[in-house]
């Protein structure tokens, strides 16, 4: 969607790592919104039970993220991701 190719994933119990190359005309910021938010909306309706989560104040993801740009050390960080 929206021409981001994912190039590694991994999803641990406390993180989800995430390789990608989005294309230019498309913010990091406005992605990463767009993926919270649908991947919350997905996840919270194949378990409903984690909405009674009232710690999260109706929220599946945390409000922050990392994003660091590639470089010559793409190898590297893809190794990191795997």
């Amino acid at each position: 969607m929206k021409e981001v190719e994912i190039d590694e994933l991994n999803i641990q119990a406390d993180n989800v790592y995430l390789l990608c190359s989005i294309p230019p005309k498309l913010s990091v910021s406005s992605y990463m919104g767009f993926l919270k938010g649908k991947t919350a909306i997905k996840i919270l309706r194949s378990y409903p039970k984690l909405r009674k989560k009232v710690y999260w104040d109706n929220h599946f993801w945390l409000r922050g993220y990392f994003v660091s740009t590639v470089g010559l050390d793409e190898d590297l960080i893809r190794r990191y991701v795997k």
